[in-house]
């Protein structure tokens, strides 16, 4: 019998995350039946909506919700043979039993050059949550001016390099000067901390005088408020997260989105990635030339050992990863 290690959410998060929320505990996983695999987590993915969807669909004493890279080492499936690698949304584990059905094999010829981890980064959802984003969302088309919020994560960073891509000018905001001087390095025409900027207001200004033809926002709350204000005519806002409210227990208020919304014909939508998952091979395919082409670049931030996992989820919810959360079993 394997015995998995598995993360459980022992209480409801109430406001930010805290180590005494998780429990660890050790499961004795049954023997496979027919059409079973058994798999071994390689790389486990950290990402900002494990917080809000943990309150919405998981009860205490659950598995935490996330995917992995993981290793099959035992299989009574012919479709999924020893060795090989696939994505799987397993959950905070060290081992797991599937039925193939959840499984996605990684692309096809994986070049070795490339770690396997960015099937869950920049070849992966988040990548393809930027891809789908800003070509079907944002709708962007040559000569636009973007803007993107935490622009050096895992989504936000890819989003900028498309854009750049689909000859745009892009300007970025991130939480740190180091952050700042990575976008500028991928190709970002501008960037600024908003930390230590005296007025975000002016700041975005200064970045684009003329206002922004796009807008992808992972932040949502008072910059949001802000940024609406500088769109232009038909401008097209993509929101993808909103990081700034998942913590807090009671809602924010403030300027509301309808002025700047029908003074300037925005057109602003909510979207979920898992809506183009009939594409996406597609993307996948698109988001792996471009980085072996080198048109697209990463950056990964990985933490090792499971014992670390929720320590590392928490930095990730206070921005300080740099690039792609990810914990390295």
């Amino acid at each position: 019998m394997v015995k998995a290690k598995v993360w459980t959410l022992k209480n409801h998060f109430q406001g930010f995350p805290k180590a005494s929320d998780f429990e660890l505990k050790e499961v004795e996983l049954p023997k496979l039946k027919d059409g079973e695999v058994l798999l071994a987590s390689v790389f486990l993915s950290l990402d900002p909506y494990m917080r809000p969807y943990s309150q919405k669909s998981l009860k205490e004493g659950d598995k935490m919700m996330g995917s992995q890279v993981a290793r099959i080492v035992e299989s009574k499936n012919p479709t999924y043979h020893i060795g090989a690698f696939a994505v799987a949304n397993g959950g905070w584990t060290t081992h797991f039993i599937s039925d193939g059905k959840d499984l996605q094999l990684l692309p096809t010829p994986w070049p070795e050059t490339l770690p396997i981890s960015l099937a869950l980064g920049t070849i992966g959802m988040p990548g393809l949550t930027a891809y789908f984003g800003l070509f079907e969302i944002c709708r962007i088309k040559s000569g636009d001016i973007l803007l993107v919020n935490s622009a050096a994560g895992a989504v936000g960073a890819v989003v900028g390099q498309l854009a750049k891509i689909g000859g745009c000018k892009v300007v970025g905001c991130a939480g740190s000067d180091k952050k700042v001087a990575y976008l500028k390095q991928i190709g970002f025409d501008e960037a600024f901390n908003y930390k230590t900027v005296g007025s975000l207001e002016e700041a975005l200004r200064k970045a684009s005088p003329s206002g922004y033809d796009c807008y992808f926002d992972n932040v949502g709350g008072e910059f949001s408020d802000i940024a609406l204000r500088q769109m232009k005519k038909y401008g097209r806002i993509a929101v993808c997260g909103a990081i700034s409210l998942y913590n807090d227990e009671e809602l924010q208020k403030g300027p509301y989105v309808q002025v700047p919304m029908i003074y300037q014909e925005l057109c602003m939508e909510g979207f979920i990635v898992s809506r183009w998952n009939n594409r996406r091979e597609e993307g996948l395919k698109a988001l792996l030339k471009w980085v072996v082409e080198g048109k697209i670049k990463y950056h990964e931030d990985v933490t090792e050992g499971f014992e670390n996992m929720p320590a590392a989820f928490m930095g990730m919810l206070k921005g300080d990863n740099f690039g792609k959360a990810i914990l390295k079993m």
